[in-house]
Parts: C-alpha cells; structure tokens; sequence
C-alpha cells in the first residue's frame, strides 16, 4: 500500500511535545509555555532540553542546538530529511506510545524505570534490520551485543542491548534511545593491548569494528555510553601509554576533547578519520549509501549492453 507523505511543512506543524511523547519522554518540568525534558540527544542528570509549545520549537543547551521538528527528527533518528519523512508519513513513530495523562509529570527516576525481562542472541527481523540501515554486519553485532526486551511503563519492547561494566544496557532500535540502571561505561580489553581507544556511543564502537576490526591495531576500547562518564574514567584513560580519543565532532565532544588533551601528552585527538561527519557511524552510514548508488548506476550501465547480448544471440 502507498503512503502519501506529509510535506515537510506539515511535519513542522506536528505538536513537539505529543512527539516526545510517541518517543517514551515525559517532560521534567513545565513553565509555562516550557516544557524541559532530559535530552533525548544525549545522556545528562538535569533537564536542559527545552520545547516552546507556543512556538513548536526546541533546543538543547547542552549541545547549543535547537529547530524545528524535522531538525530533531533527524539528528534523533540518525537519518536523512526524506528518511524522517517516511517515518512521520507511515506513522511508525507511534511504537513506543506512551499513556495520555499528560498531567503525570514524572521524576526522572520513574520515567526511566527500565526493567529488563529477557536477554537473548539477536534474532529478531525488525532489529536485523536497523543493524543494517546502521551500516552494521549481523556477525560484528552478535559478538558485542543482545536483544534485549525490557518492560517501560507497563508496556513491553525490544531493542539492541550493549551492557557495561556494571551490568546495565544501553538500547537502541530504530525509535528509541535509552538505558537501564545501572548506567556506566563499557571496556572491551583485548589481549597484548598496549593502547586505548575511547568512543562516545556503542555504534560508534560497532563501526570502529566493521572499518577496521580485521586489521586493527592491538588496543583496548573504552565506550563511554556518556560523556558526562569521561570525568569518572580520566585515571583510566590516563594509564594507557597511547590513548586515542573518538569522541563525536559536536561542541560536547570538542569540549571534551580539549580537556581530555590538556591532561595527558599521551591522548590524542583522532577525530579527522571522520572529519564532516557527527561521528564513525555517520561515516559509516554515508559511505554505505554512495557504494549502493554506484551500484545500480553500475546496474543500469550493464543492463543495456546484456540486453544488446541478448538480441545477438537470437
């Protein structure tokens, strides 16, 4: 059946705070015409993601950004412009519909009660998927990670779990950005490592493998999960002899970054591996979809001259 895609206007119109909503974010606060949520941008204890409802427009001051509701959609869902559209269009942004009593205000500590209910060897199709639209290959996602299905307020999902070091999981699948508790960071130690590589987010770490995985150099891996974990895992990234920082390039990483740098000679900064893109997965994600247009305009070349073969052979 054919969708008919909302207009890009049309989705701007769309209320922000009903789509946070849809996503499983309740606001902290409301003042006003202000409703303050934890980002769903990124990991932080205090609200400073704001929506003006009277406006219809948000920003992040922990990441100095804001827009409107196809700018958030994107950065969000990691995708393109016409990828959101489709999304909004076919309605699947509804899969983590939260109840309608939007007078019940949550704590921080409900809103995330994430209790974890199976754990299991990824298997299930619409997750396989996302992998792939992620740019990962089945094999590298089955050796770092899970399927996860957690219960969240009172409903069930499923999502792409990455545990850490104290047991919780970060989730992801293709409409929801989450964690459970404990939150920690994650150190994937690999033997004869002499140095560390530090990444933000567990895809990131899941691209660094699909790039590089069979010819890497020995090195240990350090996924914050967080950067608010950078402070708390300092010492460690300090002990290595060489340790190279593969943060987002975003003001929060930059900022980052140039602390991490000032502590120690021995931590450098190895971001222009990606330079133009948010991070390794971006990357990633883009040089996939430019190999899969040079491949049906291949196709199309190819497809005139089989059928010039063809006519010869009758």
């Amino acid at each position: 059946m054919k969708t008919n895609h909302l207009s890009i206007n049309e989705i701007k119109q769309l209320d922000m705070v009903a789509y946070l909503e849809k996503l499983g974010y309740q606001p902290q606060t409301i003042k006003g015409n202000d409703y303050w949520y934890l980002s769903p941008l990124r990991t932080e204890s205090v609200a400073s993601f704001k929506i003006n409802r009277e406006l219809n427009a948000w920003y992040d001051h922990g990441m100095g950004k804001g827009g409107n509701l196809v700018d958030f959609g994107i950065l969000y869902h990691n995708c393109s412009v016409q990828d959101f559209i489709e999304k909004v269009s076919s309605g699947i942004f509804l899969f983590h519909q939260q109840p309608d009593n939007k007078k019940d205000i949550k704590t921080e500590e409900q809103s995330n009660k994430i209790q974890i209910t199976l754990d299991k060897a990824i298997e299930h199709p619409a997750l396989l998927y996302y992998l792939t639209h992620r740019g990962i290959p089945r094999e590298i996602a089955l050796q770092y990670c899970r399927e996860v299905h957690y219960e969240l307020n009172d409903k069930n999902y499923y999502a792409i779990g990455f545990r850490n070091n104290a047991g919780g999981y970060e989730l992801r699948n293709a409409f929801f950005k989450g964690s459970s508790s404990p939150k920690d960071a994650t150190l994937i130690q690999t033997p004869g490592a002499l140095s560390l590589t530090v990444l933000e987010g567990f895809f990131s770490f899941l691209s660094w493998q699909t790039f590089f995985g069979k010819q890497q150099l020995a090195t240990d891996f350090l996924v914050l999960n967080s950067l608010a974990l950078m402070d708390k895992n300092s010492l460690l990234v300090q002990n290595y002899p060489a340790t190279n920082l593969l943060l987002d390039n975003d003001a929060a990483g930059d900022k980052a970054t140039v602390k991490m740098l000032a502590l120690n000679p021995s931590i450098s900064d190895g971001r222009k591996i990606y330079q133009g893109y948010k991070d390794l997965n971006q990357l990633l994600t883009e040089k996939n979809k430019q190999l899969r247009t040079l491949q049906v305009k291949d196709l199309k070349k190819e497809l005139p001259e089989k059928r010039q073969q063809q006519g010869r052979k009758m």
